[in-house]
């Protein structure tokens, strides 16, 4: 009879230095999604508080990013021509998400505090599925995510219920700027789709690097039809401010959230939409000193629920075509 040797336990495999590697570099692009997007919010308040219009301060930000950001990758080797048809989607996607999305958010801004803007804007995922869902694929959601949609609608209703019972000038223009800031995340909401359906053989950075071009363009003209270039007052403040979103909100940020999406599953990139409205109103609270009441409260852990369940929840869709210009996101934020 042979002789059995006696089992040993495996040992625990160590974690390789390219593993811990990943893991840093994982750690550092989430800190970098959650710090920077979240602060945009309180940038993108103070550039209006400074003497910035909105529609001004847009069409400088995009002016200035989007060519920067083609220049660089033109330097770096990547092919930055694009063709008629590629332009078009690309101006389509850029307006939805850039002018209509941001431009509607710095347009609220003017009238919300910013903690209140972030967490209306929080509800992007689930226009985002409710567009895939109900319009666009006919997916069935499960259960989870329909009580998401659920909640979230609650959640907005407790935030704005003040702004509907005060009937001053103030009160009406807030409920006013919370009605456009859903108008602005369903934008965003629709070209986030559009960009997902839509296949290009475009590189990722320049797509972005082109809509960022066709959003300061869509802004220059909203800036000459609203006449708002006649009331704009550069400060150093607001100047610093306008610089702070090129880089950190249309650079550092979104390149960090692009290189999360290869290397992360997208339901853990997805936590921005529950982490960057706590950001925003912290900062406000901390620079602006934005009250945060009893309604934004309740609202506030609403909204994150319902973001929590729909974001994790389970759909039932077919096979969806995997094309080299799917660049944009499954769920994104405002850049």
């Amino acid at each position: 009879m042979a002789e059995t040797l006696p089992l040993q336990a495996p040992r625990p495999a160590r974690p390789s230095k390219p593993a811990a590697n990943q893991s840093l570099k994982v750690i550092i692009a989430f800190a970098l999604v959650y710090v920077f997007w979240g602060s945009t919010y309180l940038a993108i308040g103070m550039t209006s508080a400074e003497g910035i219009p909105p529609f001004v301060m847009c069409a400088l930000r995009f002016a200035i990013a989007g060519p920067l950001m083609l220049a660089a990758c033109a330097l770096f080797g990547r092919t930055v021509h694009i063709s008629r048809p590629e332009a078009v989607r690309l101006a389509a996607v850029g307006g939805l998400l850039l002018v209509g999305g941001n431009g509607g958010l710095a347009w609220a801004e003017q009238y919300v505090p910013t903690g209140f803007a972030a967490f209306i804007v929080a509800v992007t995922p689930i226009w985002f599925l409710m567009l895939e869902t109900f319009v666009f694929r006919g997916d069935r959601i499960s259960r989870r995510g329909l009580i998401g949609l659920v909640l979230g609608i609650c959640g907005i209703v407790i935030l704005v219920w003040p702004k509907i019972t005060h009937r001053d000038t103030l009160g009406m223009m807030q409920l006013i700027g919370s009605v456009s800031l859903l108008f602005s995340s369903f934008s965003w909401a629709v070209g986030s789709v559009l960009s997902r359906k839509w296949q290009m053989k475009v590189d990722p950075f320049v797509a972005t690097s082109w809509e960022m071009i066709f959003a300061g363009l869509g802004h220059v003209v909203l800036v000459l039809i609203s006449g708002q270039y006649h009331r704009a007052v550069f400060n150093q403040r607001g100047v610093a401010a306008v610089l702070y979103l090129v880089v950190f909100g249309s650079w550092i940020g979104y390149t960090a959230y692009i290189w999360l999406l290869k290397h992360v599953p997208r339901p853990k990139v997805a936590t921005y939409a529950y982490v960057n409205p706590i950001v925003a109103v912290f900062l406000g609270w901390l620079i602006l000193h934005e009250g945060f009441g009893g309604y934004m409260q309740a609202g506030s852990i609403v909204i994150i629920a319902a973001v929590v369940l729909v974001t994790t929840a389970k759909v039932h869709s077919g096979e969806e075509p995997d094309g080299a210009g799917n660049h944009a996101p499954e769920l994104e934020s405002e850049v």
